[in-house]
């Protein structure tokens, strides 16, 4: 999720950020996940430039990069909302109404899953489980998670946001 204090910075203060992160984390094995999570979380997104800046840093090349950000689903090559909002559509929940739910979001924001909002508040997407079926239809926006959600109640949910 892309913070307030992130949102502020310059693009020249996130490289510098990024920097005292491949700084600290140089050298260490298996740590391309780890500073690929915080250089999204500075950038809301990881570019192609910054998955650059990130193999010319810890000296690996590009294509290792590019395959770590390519396969994992948690990485985003796009610009991402502030806040992404997570329908699952596991199968407690699509029998509970998730799909009405998703449609509802679709319509309050305007966009489909994949998309973000003009404003860059919010990124929709689907999962397959969350985990906590028993409140299922279930929601995640950021790290904030919403059960036994009705449709009607979404309006009121994303203006929490706001």
């Amino acid at each position: 999720m892309v913070t307030e204090k992130t949102i502020e910075l310059s693009e020249e203060e996130k490289f510098a950020k990024l920097d005292e992160i491949i700084e600290k984390n140089q050298g260490q094995e298996g740590i391309l996940i780890n500073v690929l999570h915080q250089a999204q979380q500075i950038f809301g997104h990881v570019a192609r430039k910054v998955q650059l800046h990130i193999a010319e840093g810890l000296d690996i090349p590009f294509s290792k990069v590019y395959a770590v950000v390519s396969f994992y689903s948690l990485f985003s090559t796009d610009v991402r909302g502030r806040y992404t909002i997570e329908v699952c559509t596991g199968t407690a929940c699509y029998v509970k109404g998730a799909e009405d739910i998703l449609e509802k979001l679709k319509t309050e924001l305007e966009i489909d899953p994949g998309e973000t909002t003009d404003d860059g508040l919010f990124t929709l997407e689907t999962t397959r489980c969350i985990g906590a079926c028993g409140m299922a239809p279930i929601i995640k926006i950021g790290d904030n998670t919403h059960g036994r959600l009705e449709e009607d109640q979404i309006p009121d949910l994303l203006s929490k946001y706001e």
